[in-house]
């Protein structure tokens, strides 16, 4: 398990949160800062509206399932897009995220106000949020302190997991020790 948050980790709701915005959530962390807070998206929320419904231009261009995520629950009215590139280059319209790990040192964000035209066929993988996750200062390390989130290392296949409703699972049985036991918590921890 990873020590501290990190722009590119993971936020796994542990199963006492209980706050249905990030209930068996697993969050991207996008940016981090001790001072102004951090900021991520919600990767196992699919909603039901479909790109086309939103953004039909970028429908094309998105990872499977073709629907928006739910991001989380700050500004669910904005849009946030990521995408994976193939190679190292940064395209027009595509922004790295600053992270020093391999698992996400393809990743960025992209301008959905840019024609999607100067990104076809320079990104591998893109997935449409709709709001994004966010703490002030010291409020997520008060959280991870009361024992609401795991903070773990990710994988180059989280962010466009195929069965995003599967991923807190798998996010957590990959893990060592007793944490990977936490997989097989019931939806319902009382029924155990």
């Amino acid at each position: 398990m990873a020590e501290a948050i990190y722009v590119g980790g993971l936020l796994v709701a542990t199963p006492q949160l209980d706050d249905p915005n990030f209930r068996r959530s697993v969050v991207l962390v996008l940016e981090h800062d001790v001072d102004g807070g951090t900021l991520g998206v919600v990767l196992n929320r699919p909603s039901d509206i479909a790109v086309t419904q939103v953004l039909p231009t970028w429908d094309t261009m998105v990872t499977g399932p073709s629907v928006l995520f739910q991001g989380g629950p700050v500004q669910t009215d904005s849009a946030l897009a990521l995408a994976a590139v193939p190679s190292g280059q940064e395209p027009l319209g595509w922004r790295r995220l600053h992270a020093g790990t391999p698992a996400v040192s393809r990743l960025g964000t992209v301008d959905l106000d840019a024609p999607p035209e100067i990104l076809a066929g320079e990104i591998a993988q893109m997935r449409i949020f709709a709001g994004y996750a966010g703490w002030s200062a010291g409020q997520l390390e008060n959280e991870i302190g009361e024992g609401a989130w795991y903070v773990v290392d990710a994988e180059p296949g989280d962010t466009f997991h195929h069965e995003p409703q599967s991923l807190w699972r798998a996010v957590l049985r990959r893990q060592r020790g007793e944490l990977a036991y936490v997989a097989t918590c019931p939806d319902d921890p009382s029924m155990n």
